[in-house]
């Protein structure tokens, strides 16, 4: 039996719910960094086969952005940013 008030468990169940949605990290298109370089870039971190690096990255430069990781809230965090220490436009949201 809890005693926590009714709010709080509610509270909580919302939040657990939360970080049970899957989570997205993006790259973003940006004037600064070499096709090729982000291309090494999702085959160092990620260890991504060439063909999918090179696929990533063309929706990287053609559609503004491309979707490089799903998961949990922390591993996409986590992803976001040793991405922006390799100097890309990364963030992570909710995945719609």
């Amino acid at each position: 039996m809890s005693i926590a008030p009714v709010e709080s468990r509610q509270e909580l169940a919302d939040e657990r719910a939360d970080l049970d949605v899957p989570w997205v990290t993006l790259v973003w298109n940006d004037p600064v960094n070499l096709m090729s370089y982000v291309t090494w870039v999702f085959r160092t971190y990620f260890g991504y086969p060439e063909a999918r690096a090179q696929a990533l990255m063309l929706d990287v430069h053609h559609k503004g952005r491309a979707v490089v990781a799903t998961g949990p809230r922390e591993q996409m965090e986590r992803h976001t940013e040793a991405l922006q220490g390799y100097g890309l436009w990364a963030t992570f949201q909710k995945d719609d």
